[in-house]
């Protein structure tokens, strides 16, 4: 029975989140003042989201384990989205990258137009504009609004 249980995604992908979600807690526990709860540490945020994350996991892991099997259900899927995990994990490498060098409108639209691509039915003129509307709006709650100390614009090459 157990056996039958360990092809199904869902317990996979809810032990994955609840590893995740208890690492981030047990980090935040450890390295981080808490605080109490009218004067929040700096951990108190990643604590909870840990706490969180663990709670959503178990809930995923708990229905992975209480639903039948389908047998055509498979861990993988059958045709392998190679573009897609490629543009998805390069997409946050260039934020990283030109975030340094250009600025967080280059990074930003970089990473938002390469991720898109990933999207099997995305064009590139869909994926053009989506990375222009996430840019400028990104740009103005970042820089604007929340004051985060990362210039729009950069020019260290």
């Amino acid at each position: 029975m157990f056996a039958e249980q360990l092809k199904k995604r869902d317990f996979y992908a809810g032990g994955l989140i609840v590893l995740l979600g208890a690492a981030v807690a047990l980090n935040a526990y450890t390295n981080y003042n808490l605080g109490t709860l009218t004067q929040m540490g700096p951990g108190m945020f990643p604590l909870m989201l840990g706490c969180a994350l663990t709670f959503v996991g178990l809930l995923i892991l708990g229905s992975g384990l209480a639903t039948a099997r389908d047998p055509a259900e498979t861990i993988l899927p059958e045709q392998r989205e190679w573009r897609g995990w490629a543009c998805i994990l390069l997409g946050p490498v260039l934020f990283i990258a030109l975030g340094q060098f250009f600025g967080m409108a280059a990074a930003t639209f970089s990473c938002v137009f390469v991720s898109a691509l990933g999207d099997r039915t995305a064009t590139l003129k869909s994926s053009l504009i989506l990375a222009a509307i996430v840019t400028v709006f990104g740009c103005l709650l970042f820089a604007y609004v929340l004051k985060l100390p990362f210039p729009i614009f950069k020019w260290d090459y």
